[in-house]
């Protein structure tokens, strides 16, 4: 039995329905205000200055009109066209479906380019991977995000005989990649996001599991193992497999499966990557072998694609498919069934009307016209249903709903074949045993919402709740929380709703462990770090077995997870057929997702050290020091950097640059001697590092190593790259550089907390870490898609 009251659900549903009488143009978007910021920030046209020329309605009126005028094709009248139009409204409007971000971007609009995930090859020659870098720029250009499969690249120190020389290898052509990004995604509207795979035969695939070790590397790359049936094969018989030259197709040596597994396991506990797939698996299922063979997928891993191909996006809002029928609230398959009808022939539709950046892509994507329907708010569905995320009947529902919209998805594009004709590649796919003709190649996809779950409203794809409340911004020391709106329908239905509560929860994200909070209560409201993480791989399968392509999903670990939690759902994964799997434990990264603690970041540690003492007084310069010097190019001339230290830690750093004056070697004097009197604080050098590191100036320059943005951006460099390089004074091999603030505490204390994790950057609201990615459900941020 539910434990949200009859009266509770009979009101939300009522709301929910409020403009049943309104059908088509007359209704208007149901957006929060909360969405409407997030569609001004990211989607709406502006003009020159960045003010917004469209509403929410407009946006929504363009994208259906524009979607809908792919009928004219088949022959539809202009009041059939205007019909279908009218229906694609109605569901954006009503928040029932919502297309990926690149269609509600540029639908209508002359850049016109629709779909969110593209594979790229990258061949094993200098030409064939600048153009794939080329291809990259114009893809992210348009909004769209890149996956490639690194394998075929010949490991380092292979030989090269058109020049004599020695391949770089696989992980140096990802730099590349990165950098490229990183400029590109500046004047974007949407980030660049890639996925970098390796297959685990692959000679250099202990340098890539180990790649993103370092934080600061490869930050517009999600990264994973293409693991293969025969490595795991020999991981359940504790044996070897080889290492195989993707040039010379020839073993190079054999390697314990073991050791790669728990190295991978080992790096995935650590900082959440890399992910796996399990690629022989994904090809499998691929609907058209004799096209080619799959070796990545999109960002986020739910979208496996042939190299070149394309696929479009799109979710259905589960939270609007309930009805009330004797006082109880139940899925409504009628509705359902008929939304995925509806959001079948928009995707297709978009396949039609799309601007591609490429022939090579427009060719293979129309000839298979794949694309993938998904979901959002199953844990608002759930919530409203009174079923727990972790609970077998959460499973069987999960289940349930994902084989009637695969099954009514295909129906629905048997249909739209029988109408518009076959994909083109269907004579020759695996398909043929199945259908007599079928319009798209796959039809189903668990997708990452981020965004777009945003502006629904809603909790994202099937992620249970990330915080029941969580602390919006601080401002005078007071405390905001967000708090989840269905949680808070039923505390104050339920009598128990206080301020004060609300920001205790927000203080913690959880009310698992809040008695004045109803014990029902607290079991339905269960957030992801509550859920055991058996759960929430039996979910990703759950929704895997009945899904064309793949799940986005994240399985959470609290902090004390051990690298055999990890391990363990690794093969769970493999066991219950799932294509992939993303794990991330809580506090493991330096950039930490989700602020649901005491404090948020080193920054404020210090801060909040700073009031204790009244103030950080800086040790006294010692009278002899020792160090080096480092020069670096900047877009401004030769900067020397040099950096001392003494017996405490890092003391001081000097810079010069070269032989001018005038205000850039001022600035620089300037940045040098704060840095100084930061580290004679006790401020930790990466703290530093991470203020000043990405600082642009009008003058880039390029230089072994990467791009140098700014005289700042460079001592940001000079100084991680010393602390890297340098022993400790102690002898202990650790880096130099902590040094003893006032009191004599250092940042080590408040790490063990595990609390250290920082805001969004564009508004500093909390982020979470869902759908393999990080996002902002403030302001739409994200790092992925």
């Amino acid at each position: 039995m539910s434990v949200i009251s009859t009266r509770s659900r009979e009101g939300t549903v009522a709301s929910g329905n409020n403009h049943t009488a309104a059908r088509g143009w007359a209704l208007e978007p149901q957006i929060t205000s909360n969405a409407k910021v997030v569609l001004e920030r990211r989607y709406l046209k502006k003009d020159d200055s960045g003010k917004p020329m469209e509403t929410p309605r407009g946006l929504f009126e363009r994208v259906s009109r524009a979607i809908a005028a792919a009928e004219r094709k088949y022959g539809k009248t202009d009041e059939e066209i205007e019909r279908t139009a009218e229906r694609f409204y109605e569901m954006m409007a009503k928040l029932e479906f919502m297309p990926n971000s690149p269609t509600l971007m540029n639908a209508g609009r002359e850049l016109g380019q629709l779909s969110a995930c593209f594979v790229l090859p990258i061949g094993d020659s200098m030409e064939e991977i600048f153009d794939a870098i080329k291809y990259t720029a114009l893809i992210h250009k348009s909004g769209g995000g890149t996956g490639f499969s690194f394998s075929r690249l010949r490991p380092a120190n292979d030989s090269v005989k058109s020049t004599a020389g020695v391949s770089s290898g696989p992980i140096s052509f990802m730099e590349v990649f990165n950098a490229a990004t990183e400029t590109i995604k500046q004047g974007g509207t949407r980030r660049g996001a890639n996925m970098g795979i390796l297959r685990v035969d692959h000679p250099d695939i202990m340098e890539f599991i180990t790649c993103k070790r370092d934080s600061t590397k490869l930050t517009n790359f999600n990264i994973s193992v293409a693991l293969t049936d025969k490595f795991m094969k020999a991981l359940e018989i504790e044996g070897e497999y080889d290492l195989v030259n993707p040039r010379s197709k020839q073993p190079m040596q054999k390697l314990k499966a073991r050791k790669i597994f728990d190295m991978i396991v080992n790096m995935a506990w650590r900082n959440g990557e890399p992910g796996i797939v399990f690629i022989d698996r994904i090809n499998r299922d691929n609907p058209t072998p004799k096209v080619g063979a799959i070796e990545s997928t999109n960002p986020c891993g739910e979208q496996p694609l042939l190299p070149y191909e394309s696929c479009n996006l799109g979710s259905i809002n589960l939270a609007k498919m309930l009805t009330l029928r004797d006082g109880k609230l139940t899925v409504d398959y009628e509705k359902l069934g008929e939304t995925v009808r509806w959001s079948v022939r928009f995707l297709d539709n978009v396949i039609d009307v799309n601007k591609y950046p490429l022939p090579q892509i427009e060719e293979i994507t129309r000839a298979n016209r794949k694309i993938g329907l998904g979901i959002m708010g199953f844990a608002d569905m759930l919530l409203r249903l009174g079923t727990p995320y972790d609970t077998e009947d959460a499973l069987e529902l999960g289940k349930d709903l994902m084989k009637f919209i695969n099954d009514e998805g295909h129906k629905a594009s048997v249909a739209l074949a029988e109408e518009r004709g076959g994909f083109p590649n269907f004579p020759d796919s695996t398909l043929t045993s199945r259908f007599r003709s079928i319009r798209n190649a796959t039809v189903t996809t668990i997708a990452p919402t981020g965004t777009i779950s945003i502006i629904s409203g809603v909790s994202s794809g099937i992620e249970p709740i990330f915080a029941v409340a969580y602390v919006r911004n601080v401002m005078d020391k007071d405390i905001l929380p967000e708090v989840n709106p269905i949680f808070e329908e039923v505390a104050k239905d339920r009598g128990f709703y206080t301020n004060d509560l609300m920001k205790e929860i927000a203080t913690k994200g959880s009310v698992k462990e809040l008695k004045m909070v109803p014990e029902d209560i607290r079991r339905l409201f269960v957030t992801a770090l509550d859920i055991s993480p058996k759960w929430h791989i039996q979910m990703q399968a759950a929704f895997q077995e009945h899904t064309d392509n793949a799940v986005s999903k994240t399985v959470n670990f609290p902090k004390e997870a051990t690298p055999k939690d990890v391990e363990d759902v690794y093969m769970a994964a493999f066991k219950l057929g799932c294509k992939g799997v993303t794990v991330y434990r809580y506090g493991s990264r330096e950039d930490q997702v989700l602020s649901v603690g005491e404090t948020s970041s080193a920054e404020e540690w210090i801060a909040e050290k700073a009031d204790e003492n009244a103030a950080l007084q800086p040790r006294a310069r010692p009278y002899v020091t020792r160090g080096s010097t480092q020069r670096l190019e900047t877009g401004c001339g030769h900067l020397y950097v040099t950096i001392n230290e003494d017996e405490n830690g890092l003391c001081e750093v000097f810079t010069q640059m070269g032989k001018s004056g005038g205000c850039t070697a001022s600035q620089a004097e300037a940045v040098g001697r704060l840095i100084s009197l930061a580290l004679r604080s006790g401020i930790e050098p990466e703290v530093i590092v991470k203020q000043l590191k990405g600082i642009r100036c009008p003058s880039p320059l390029w230089q072994p190593g990467g791009m140098v943005l700014s005289c700042s951006d460079a001592v940001a460099k000079a100084l991680e790259r010393f602390v890297k390089d340098t022993p400790s004074s102690t002898g202990q091999g650790t880096p130099v550089g902590v040094g003893q603030a006032s009191g004599g505490a250092t940042k080590q204390n408040h790490v063990e907390k595990g609390d250290v994790c920082p805001e969004c950057p564009e508004c500093g609201s909390m982020v979470e870490y869902v759908e393999g990615c990080v996002v902002c459900r403030t302001c739409g941020f994200s790092k992925c898609w």
